[in-house]
């Protein structure tokens, strides 16, 4: 995972700390796949910073007590301060020590239940040395798609990164899962796409992608893709619909 800047070593330090700590218990591990831009960093599928930790949850409603009084003694022992946690799933802010002024907080985010559609597979994660059960690329990839209109649609925000990851997993040849989609949205790929090009057209300025894409990407990267980052991602988007 490339740092934006030195002083993120410790923040992705903390990541791995934490994320290995959830892989060595086996309760947890057993419910908890691992997703988002930390995992396709870890596993070659995407070269910028990300600074949360995303899981689905495909264990029982009724497990998920259990599995939270773990996943709370897991940040005990390793001396996280849980600021905030969302009761309806095991999703936490945790705060470890830093430099005053810098970066000292983490979100574990936890999507529970996931789509029925979504597709698991064992990887080794090296820079850890950890099997654990992730998203495949293309179950990553649509949901990704998906999820720069809902969190619109959610929040009234738009986040820069799902425009970089979208235009990374094209620029990189990836597949998405159709089905994920359709579960998703309700649509079929070529309608959502249209409608995802669209709304990156009237939606996405520079503004939104300089503030999101600075932290995330180191800055002689940064001032390139900034540059191209909408118009390319329009391209892909409309190859796809007419393919």
């Amino acid at each position: 995972m490339q740092l934006p800047s030195p002083k993120d070593a410790i923040h992705k330090a903390w990541l791995y700390r934490v994320l290995s700590a959830l892989c060595d218990d086996l309760e947890i591990a057993s419910v908890l796949c691992f997703k988002g831009g930390i995992c396709a960093s870890m596993l070659g599928w995407l070269d910028r910073f990300s600074v949360d930790l995303d899981f689905d949850f495909v264990g029982g409603k009724d497990e998920m007590p259990a599995i939270r009084k773990r996943m709370e003694k897991v940040f005990r022992d390793l001396g996280l301060i849980i600021k905030d946690k969302i009761q309806q799933v095991p999703q936490y802010f945790l705060k470890y020590g830093n430099q005053e002024g810098e970066r000292n907080s983490l979100k574990i985010d936890v999507t529970f239940p996931p789509p029925k559609a979504n597709q698991y597979q064992a990887q080794r994660i090296a820079s850890i040395d950890r099997i654990i059960n992730c998203q495949t690329i293309e179950t990553m990839f649509a949901n990704k798609l998906v999820a720069m209109m809902e969190r619109y649609q959610k929040t009234q925000a738009i986040a820069g990164r799902d425009l970089y990851d979208i235009h990374y997993f094209f620029l990189t040849g990836q597949r998405y899962n159709e089905k994920v989609i359709q579960e998703r949205t309700g649509k079929t790929p070529s309608l959502f796409l249209q409608e995802l090009s669209d709304f990156i057209e009237e939606k996405v300025t520079d503004k939104i992608i300089t503030e999101d894409l600075n932290s995330l990407l180191p800055y002689a990267k940064f001032k390139v893709m900034r540059k191209v980052l909408k118009q390319e991602t329009l391209m892909f988007l409309n190859d796809e619909i007419k393919s």
